[in-house]
């Protein structure tokens, strides 16, 4: 299972981000494509895991889904291809090999706790 690797990449990410801080990290976000071989079941049962003995620790993993898309230049315009993607258009099936979404495997964000001791 690579998720727990990849997830630990993102532990290690997030915490320099945040290492200026002593407030703990209560969500992170990612965006994983349908085409970048990141499982997200695999990588949210992986979660406690790789957080474990982290500033992580007990922080919430959101994860956005993106689309695999391609740009097809006979018609113009975005389609959408699922996991059999033939490198053919899926609407007029011309060939087209210019994948635009779906290879995405990033932090979009890490939700840190703030102070309101006013």
């Amino acid at each position: 299972m690579h998720e727990l690797g990849l997830l630990t990449s993102v532990v290690a990410a997030v915490e320099r981000a945040v290492a200026d801080t002593d407030a703990p990290v209560e969500a992170v976000g990612l965006r994983v494509g349908t085409l970048s071989g990141a499982v997200p079941e695999a990588l949210l049962g992986s979660w406690p895991i790789a957080t474990a003995g982290t500033r992580l620790a007990g922080a919430r993993l959101d994860i956005e889904t993106v689309a695999a898309q391609i740009w097809c230049a006979s018609c113009e315009e975005a389609q959408q291809v699922d996991e059999f993607y033939a490198l053919t258009c899926p609407a007029c099936g011309v060939g087209c090999g210019n994948l635009i979404h779906g290879r995405e495997f990033e932090v979009a964000f890490a939700e840190v706790a703030t102070t309101d001791d006013a």
